[in-house]
């Protein structure tokens, strides 16, 4: 009788065991899995963001429809610090209705944080075709950030390259 009891016993713990263990399973299959949120970048100036390499850095790019000016800020991979650089130029190829467009950008010394020209974040060029192209492909020719050179860096404004 008493190994009666002890099986019975055992039993009912087995039991107890495999629908317990089912039940949290279950419940273990039912949870959802949040989706991986999208890396995103937002540009401090709320300007097109392209990304030089494996987001080693960004340049946000603001255009100035009323002055025919773009604005070009040099950034971290996150897009949050200024990385100020040496460059004395850049150059943008652009195709802007089927027609080419060539724009110069030059160093601008900013007195509020110090930059000068040769150790600045921002770089400007105007051309009249700026204030009328709102979407255009482009190419910027090269640019060397802390002795990584980025050549032939294609995008569009105002999409950028980032097509995660």
């Amino acid at each position: 009788m008493k190994s009666l009891s002890i099986l019975l016993a055992f039993s009912g713990l087995a039991t107890l065991v495999a629908v317990f263990g089912v039940g949290c399973r279950r419940s273990a299959d039912k949870e959802e899995i949040a989706p991986v949120p999208k890396h995103e970048h937002h540009p401090p100036h709320g300007g097109t963001a392209v990304v030089l390499g494996a987001e080693a850095y960004h340049l946000e790019l603001v255009r100035d429809a009323t002055t025919g000016a773009l604005q070009v800020y040099v950034l971290d991979g996150e897009v949050e610090g200024f990385i100020r650089i040496s460059a004395t130029s850049m150059v943008i190829d652009a195709v802007v209705n089927n027609a080419p467009q060539v724009l110069g950008l030059r160093p601008v010394a900013t007195t509020a944080t110090g930059e000068t020209v040769g150790d600045t974040a921002l770089f400007e060029g105007q051309a009249e075709w700026l204030k009328t192209a709102g979407n255009f492909d482009a190419t910027l020719r090269s640019i060397t950030i802390r002795g990584t050179t980025f050549t032939d860096v294609k995008f569009n404004f105002p999409q950028g390259n980032d097509h995660e």
